[in-house]
């Protein structure tokens, strides 16, 4: 089992095409075994320590295997979307991890 961290940065007013992105994007996480366990949306007022940019989304992702998780990203149902994630994301952070 994998899990994935990700912190997404969406650029200023784009965030209903992000919603957009995300409302076709999420279900196809289950056709890779894909489980989407937290989708944090939070002010800058709820850290207690951020020395950068507040990111717009936190994802907290779990898949069988990485494999599962490449093969999710490169459906081909996602990839006729994927235009919708360029316009609206600034940038993101991926972290992948383990269970302890």
């Amino acid at each position: 089992m994998i899990y994935l961290t990700m912190m997404i940065f969406v650029k200023e007013g784009k965030e209903q095409i992000f919603d957009e992105f995300e409302a076709q994007a999420i279900p196809i996480l289950k056709d890779y075994q894909g489980e989407l366990i937290y989708r944090i949306r939070t002010k800058k007022e709820d850290y207690l320590v951020n020395s950068e940019e507040t990111p717009y989304e936190i994802h907290f992702i779990s898949f069988p295997s990485e494999e599962d998780f490449h093969r999710f990203a490169k459906d081909e149902r996602r990839k006729e979307f994927i235009h919708l994630k360029e316009e609206s994301i600034k940038y993101s952070y991926l972290v992948k991890g383990v269970k302890l």
